[in-house]
């Protein structure tokens, strides 16, 4: 009897082990950045609205994709912005905050990673460096975001030009 406990008690341990492997950790970008200067990484920031439908379908879909949250575990730092969110963000000096003008106020940190273009759900990658690569805006599906991830983390965005990449990566 307690060895048949023991086999149940190590499934339910490994079976919750690897969910937690499918799944993002998503964190705030002050946190993403104390955690570069430890272990530099690539960060991606899914900025998002609590009224966006997209922005809901990419966390029901997309997200929960178990190779994309694999992918985006190992080689990202995740981290969720509320564009009209009221955290208080402190970056290269400054300190963004939400000016809570109007009925949807819009959080100086996402107006300037996205540079003014207010879309949502939006995709910022950042390098290792915390330099900003590029926005992607939109809902993608997992077969249509996996290699816009590869992209940036195989660092293919340094050597070759995303339609050049996309046609590389046809004929493999």
């Amino acid at each position: 009897m307690k060895k048949l406990i023991l086999s149940i008690a190590i499934c339910c341990i490994a079976a919750l082990s690897s969910a937690q492997e499918n799944k993002i950790s998503w964190i705030s970008f002050n946190q993403a950045v104390e955690l570069c200067k430890e272990n530099p990484k690539y960060i991606l920031i899914d900025v998002y609205t609590d009224w966006c439908g997209w922005c809901k379908k990419m966390d029901q879909t997309t997200f929960v994709d178990p190779t994309i949250a694999k992918y985006i575990s190992e080689n990202y730092y995740a981290v969720k912005l509320d564009a009209e969110g009221n955290d208080t963000i402190v970056f290269r000096d400054m300190t963004f905050v939400n000016p809570k003008q109007g009925q949807r106020s819009v959080h100086q940190f996402a107006a300037a990673i996205l540079q003014g273009k207010m879309s949502y759900p939006s995709y910022v990658f950042m390098n290792p460096k915390l330099e900003l690569l590029t926005v992607v805006p939109g809902y993608s599906n997992a077969a249509q975001f996996l290699p816009i991830l590869d992209y940036f983390a195989s660092e293919s965005y340094l050597i070759m030009q995303w339609n050049e990449y996309q046609e590389a990566t046809k004929q493999q």
